[in-house]
């Protein structure tokens, strides 16, 4: 839950930090404080603070902000090209700060051959600038820093220690099988889904990837090149620049913030829209969600400059935590702006690089677009729900999912973004919104009777226009505009693309939301990576299912509990991102029968989730107190590819989850055909379906737990079937005393009759269609444990 006395804290924290800059004139950046201040200052009261005079002291930073704003120099002055800029001196010198912090900490770990080599990198780099005529007080600098990092390497040479202690050896052992577990076919599709866009980003490993290097004497560039640009990125791209080269003093992170958030001409308002509210979830629930996924790190986790160019990121994407490593270059326009997301605390690196890093991994800034629940989990690792609002989806539930999203975005439980879907121009306009544009959650509240959002565009401008908004000066009563902390009057003076809307307008004007769920609500969970190839069972599955991946869910409630399946195909390669013709499912199954589920909707599924062209498919269900089994059917839509794909399960009830696999040994396949007198029609038809072919099975063993399959395969035109006939049995005390089993209802195209616990023995297949005189040939398959023999006696 949110602590109040904490946001008290960094407001009065932010505040100090504002007049500090105010003081050195510094203008945008203590607007940028003093905004912070009074947001923490409202989320604070929100959350229950009883602290006299917060409102006001909030609206009195918030005056302090716009007076700054009137006193601020244009943008250039403080962040453009030709503004102040570190000389090649003092960025040499920051790369050299940078090893020599690097090797302590390596130093401190223990790691002795690292730090060794860091020390004489640190050494050499800062001997080399005495030839690039310092100052005095920059000489004495340089000289004390290669006296220290000389003196450490050299006593660590001396003590000759080994790279590893045995303790450290061990430590690392111990960590390396937190990867461990998985299958050979699991590494094989990891592997396999590696490579993205012609790039490989390897599974994040925490006992390799923690230790990497990230400093250098000479600023890192990544060997895959420049990023690709969009054509509006190209037509205005002056050059690429390292933060170095029009920064002053370079941050990673000032203060991570929702509002400072802005994107420019990069298509990518969903993953934009997905960082600001991961921003301000960190600032609420004092909890690192997005900011931990950057490296380096400083001691205590947080993400820092490096001066030497080199930035890793780690992203949840295809199944698991991966790494991108990339440069610090990013491109800039002929007038001096950034041509890609940044942060308006123009020091700050967060958002510029944690963007270039998705990118990369999307194939470049030409993105194609994407959505918000999918960009939400890339970053948390959070579960993806897509809840679709238009009106002519019969399963949205208006009050029910406001009521949902209202208690649990309070308690920390969800993220939330908001899209509209295509509209004309002409409304567009008119209500001031964006279409097929994602917008940041950051509020819902319901107040007296009114059920209302605070949105946030991406563009850091332009907002709507209707209910509520800041030119509705009807609704927003001073009772009302008291109760949220909101000031209209300073709401129409600043377009930061922040804006309230009721409830209403958002079911009227939007198409879906994406609410992405903390994984930690639920105390199990595990997951498969497993493939489906192409040639594995025919194209549509509407037919039969046998041949697509099934797994068995068991589940031991004590009491009411949630389960939730997450499908997630994986994807490689950009064009199959935007233009998405693979339609992915998750059938669920309670309590069958059958070891298996071969004809679908033979029994009705307890779950079917839509076919969807998204890479995420998530099925929800509670589960009553008491012990069920669910059978998980993986399922495509005219399956045409092979599909590699993440199955990951959540319940707060334990559960065993494993794959359905095949345990037969010995196949054989019959051809035959129905034609002319041998096509007798069903037992309605007693006269004549004594005439339809018949297959002798011989189970040539006496033991008890034989078991065998039979599929058929005939023509869709009309319902086929058969039966299993004992004509005799070996051993009497087998636990199937079958006499005689059907498949089931008569089906078009394909039936599966299948039986465990058979005794050896003999046995007769009769195949049949439905009606008499339906012609046309089928295929069988009989499957068993043990050798059998098959022949046609009829």
């Amino acid at each position: 839950m949110v602590d109040p006395a904490a946001l008290e804290a960094d407001a009065k924290n932010f505040a100090d930090v504002a007049a500090t800059y105010e003081a050195s004139k510094q203008y945008e950046a203590a607007v940028f404080f003093y905004t912070e201040a009074a947001q923490a200052l409202i989320n604070a009261q929100t959350a229950g603070s009883i602290t006299p005079s917060i409102r006001d002291t909030a609206h009195r930073y918030i005056k302090r902000a716009e007076d700054l704003k009137a006193m601020s120099s244009t943008r250039g002055t403080e962040v453009g090209v030709e503004g102040r800029r570190p000389s090649v001196l003092q960025n040499s010198l920051s790369r050299a700060k940078f090893i020599f912090h690097d090797a302590i900490t390596e130093d401190e770990k223990g790691n002795v051959d690292e730090a060794v080599e860091l020390y004489g990198s640190a050494v050499e780099l800062l001997l080399s600038l005495r030839a690039q005529s310092p100052s005095e007080s920059t000489m004495k600098e340089i000289k004390k820093l290669a006296n220290e990092a000389l003196s450490r390497a050299e006593i660590l040479k001396d003590r000759g220690k080994s790279k590893l202690t045995t303790a450290q050896v061990t430590a690392g052992a111990s960590k390396s099988r937190q990867t461990g577990g998985y299958s050979a076919e699991e590494l094989k599709v990891l592997k396999a889904t590696s490579t993205i866009n012609g790039r490989e980003y390897p599974p994040f490993l925490d006992f390799i990837d923690l230790r990497m290097r990230f400093a250098f004497p000479k600023p890192y560039t990544d060997k895959h090149g420049m990023l690709a640009l969009s054509e509006k990125q190209k037509r205005q791209l002056d050059r690429w620049v390292r933060p170095s080269e029009y920064l002053e003093n370079p941050k990673m992170i000032m203060a991570i913030s929702c509002f400072s958030i802005r994107q420019t001409v990069v298509t990518d308002c969903s993953f934009v829209a997905s960082m600001a509210i991961a921003a301000q979830y960190e600032r609420r629930f004092k909890k690192r969600l997005i900011t931990n996924i950057i490296y380096p790190q400083s001691r205590d986790g947080e993400a820092v400059y490096n001066p030497c160019g080199m930035y890793m990121v780690r992203f949840h994407i295809n199944g698991v935590p991966r790494k991108v490593v990339i440069d610090d270059y990013l491109p800039m326009a002929r007038n001096g702006e950034l041509l890609c997301s940044f942060s308006t605390n123009r020091s700050e690196l967060w958002v510029s690089l944690l963007e270039k890093a998705y990118m990369k991994v999307m194939g470049g800034y030409d993105f194609p677009g994407s959505n918000s629940g999918i960009d939400l989990h890339a970053l948390t690792g959070w579960i993806p729900e897509r809840i679709s609002i238009r009106s002519n989806n019969m399963s949205f539930n208006k009050d029910r999912e406001f009521r949902r999203l209202l208690s649990r975005f309070h308690r920390g439980h969800c993220l939330c973004t908001v899209a509209t879907g295509e509209m004309t121009e002409d409304v567009a306009t008119r209500a001031g919104l964006v279409p097929s544009h994602a917008y940041a959650m950051l509020d819902i509240r319901e107040i007296d009777d009114k059920r209302l959002l605070l949105l946030k565009n991406p563009w850091s401008h332009l907002r709507w226009k209707g209910n509520f908004s800041e030119q509705d000066s009807r609704n927003w009563t001073p009772q009302l505009q008291a109760k949220l902390n909101y000031d209209l009057s300073s709401a129409q003076a600043v377009d930061n693309g922040v804006f309230w809307i009721d409830y209403d307008s958002v079911c009227h004007y939007f198409d879906v939301f994406y609410v992405n769920w903390n994984p930690e609500l639920f105390q199990h969970t595990t997951c498969v990576h497993d493939m489906w190839l192409a040639h594995d069972g025919p194209k549509k599955d509407s037919y039969s299912c046998a041949n697509n991946p099934q797994y068995n869910l068991e589940v031991q409630a004590t009491v009411e509990a949630p389960v939730w399946a997450l499908l997630t195909r994986h994807i490689t390669d950009k064009e199959d991102f935007a233009d998405n013709k693979e339609y992915i499912a998750l059938v669920v199954y309670k309590n069958i029968k059958t070891r298996k589920v071969y004809c679908p909707y033979e029994v009705e599924p307890f779950r079917d989730s839509v076919r969807a062209n998204s890479p995420h498919c998530l099925v929800q269900f509670l589960q009553d107190p008491g012990t069920a089994n669910y059978t998980f059917v993986v399922s495509q839509f005219e399956k045409n590819n092979t599909i590699r794909y993440t199955l990951r399960v959540y319940s707060t009830a334990p559960f065993v989850l494993s794959k359905i696999t095949d345990p037969y040994k010995v196949e054989k396949q019959v051809t035959g055909q129905w034609k002319g007198v041998n096509a007798g029609g069903c037992q309605n038809h007693l006269d004549t379906y004594d005439r339809n072919p018949c297959y002798q099975i011989n189970l040539s063993n006496n033991d008890v737990d034989n078991q065998l399959l039979v599929e058929m395969r005939g023509p869709k035109d009309y319902a086929i079937g058969c039966e299993l006939i004992k004509v005799s049995a070996t051993n009497p005390d087998a636990p199937n005393k079958m006499e005689r089993k059907s498949s089931g209802s008569y089906r078009r195209g394909y039936v599966a009759l299948e039986q465990a616990g058979l005794s050896g023995g003999i046995y007769n297949l009769v195949v049949s269609t439905y009606y008499p005189n339906q012609e046309g040939p089928y295929i069988l398959n009989f499957k068993s444990l043990r050798p059998f023999t098959v022949n046609c006696i009829r």
